[in-house]
């Protein structure tokens, strides 16, 4: 059933309204997949908080008009899933990555991030990017590594001190 014109015009503003929001873009072919599969996909996204889209490509060109993936509009051409990242720039990648291993039919055509198209070769780069809290936990063991190594640097001259007097007094008590 075609849709008309009122419904066209609501999944343009959707997808422009998540676009404008979102942190990456992927747009996989999805070709070949069952509706459970699909239904798995869509779970999934909604755990790791990716916005799944599937439309008609004139639609998307026109919703990503005056976003930064605009530079998708080109390359829109055949059955494509859109993927958006709306909490870290990796989730969708690492959404579509994981979920093609164990079903090939899903692959990955256009990855978009930061107003830049790239290739899908890109998609495991973009995959492996930290989230949110692993960039912080990395972040704070850098800045507490120097401060640690000085207090046992500081630390260490009373310790060995005390080590000596322990020796000198089990060598005494042995004696």
């Amino acid at each position: 059933m075609a849709l008309t014109l009122e419904q066209k015009k609501a999944v343009v503003a959707e997808v422009a309204e998540v676009a404008a929001n979102a942190h990456s873009a992927i747009a996989a072919e999805y070709r070949g997949l069952t509706v459970e599969q699909l239904t798995e996909l869509r779970v999934k996204a909604r755990q790791t908080g990716v916005v799944l889209k599937v439309a008609k490509n004139t639609l998307v060109r026109r919703a990503v008009e005056g976003t930064d993936y605009a530079c998708l509009s080109d390359e829109l051409t055949g059955p494509l899933l859109y993927a958006f990242s709306m909490e870290d720039p990796g989730s969708a990648a690492r959404l579509v990555k994981d979920f093609s291993k164990d079903n090939p039919k899903l692959v990955a055509k256009l990855v978009a991030i930061g107003g830049q198209l790239h290739s899908a070769d890109e998609l495991g780069k973009l995959a492996d990017l930290p989230t949110l809290d692993q960039a912080l936990a990395i972040l704070m063991g850098v800045m507490k590594a120097p401060v640690e190594k000085l207090v046992r640097t500081m630390a260490e001259p009373h310790a060995k001190l005390v080590r000596t007097i322990a020796a000198v007094r089990d060598s005494k008590q042995a004696a």
